[in-house]
């Protein structure tokens, strides 16, 4: 992993920038122990950081992510560590792939109690090189918001007629900021998941399944390494981001949101059409990093 020297005071900064978070262990462990729950993208980063911690606490672990070898390999470490964690290889941008994925899961487990919703593509490309990758979009679009959605709809029945559910949504600060250009595919793919599950949580309330969204700031993994300016800025490590994503699980908030982004939120607001010229002279400078970055 790529790092930049970090300056006194480094630590606040991440802090105020991106937020932290960590629910204590003993109070995961209640929340979780004996539960059932599914990490999408448990082979990396926040995914695979947040299976090790659920399995420490005693939740039994349902891997998914593509990478077969990788996903038998935590569950593998997992299980001897004492934890219970079982993986399924999955490409999450294949409804078919995810029916039979939920068919399975329901046949061994009996019921999923808590989705963890975290795969995902990240892509960052100007419009003048789309223009011939229109599939970019279509792939993009598929794993943060396509895929995601197909899984909670087909988890949906079972959560609601057992009355009990919880799904998190690993999202960006990003769709709570005012947008940025090279940004397009990725930031309106996962805002149009973050929008529908806002809708979807006030239908299924009612049932017991509830929903909590965390807009995860900065997050130093395989993702964000291909784009030499974000390993400049101050972010956490897949550990730190883990904790956010537990505490959801245990404390069920609406939303985790970083400090920083609330005012960024409104403030982009009022001031629409400011924030857009002052981001278009930032993209018209250029950032030094032109070449496009893709990763999933």
């Amino acid at each position: 992993m790529v790092t930049a020297k970090r300056p006194p005071g480094w630590p606040l900064l991440v802090a105020l920038t991106n937020g932290r978070s960590r629910i204590p262990d003993d109070r995961l462990a209640t929340a979780v122990r004996n539960r059932v729950v599914l990490v999408t993208g448990s082979s990396y980063g926040i995914g695979e950081a947040t299976a090790r911690r659920l399995a420490r606490a005693g939740a039994t672990v349902l891997l998914v992510a593509r990478t077969a070898d990788q996903l038998s390999a935590v569950a593998d470490d997992i299980n001897a560590a004492g934890g219970k964690a079982f993986a399924y290889p999955t490409n999450l941008a294949d409804p078919a792939a995810i029916e039979a994925l939920v068919r399975t899961i329901l046949d061994e487990h009996g019921r999923v109690d808590v989705l963890v919703n975290n795969a995902g593509k990240s892509i960052r490309r100007s419009v003048a090189d789309s223009y011939q990758r229109f599939h970019d979009i279509e792939r993009t679009n598929a794993v943060n918001y396509l895929g995601p959605a197909k899984l909670v709809l087909e988890l949906l029945p079972s959560m609601r007629a057992q009355r009990s559910g919880h799904i998190v949504n690993v999202s960006t600060a990003g769709v709570r900021t005012p947008p940025m250009a090279r940004w397009s595919a990725y930031l309106a793919s996962k805002s149009a998941f973050d929008v529908w599950l806002r809708c979807v949580a006030q239908e299924i309330r009612g049932d017991g399944v509830t929903t909590s969204t965390v807009y995860m700031g900065l997050v130093h993994t395989r993702m964000s390494e291909p784009t030499p300016m974000l390993n400049k800025m101050p972010g956490l490590s897949p550990e730190q981001a883990a904790d956010q994503v537990c505490t959801a699980i245990a404390q069920r908030p609406n939303n985790i949101t970083p400090p920083m982004v609330r005012p960024a939120d409104v403030l982009g607001n009022l001031f629409r059409v400011p924030t857009d010229r002052l981001f278009e002279v930032y993209f018209r400078r250029g950032d030094r990093s032109r070449k496009p970055r893709s990763a999933e």
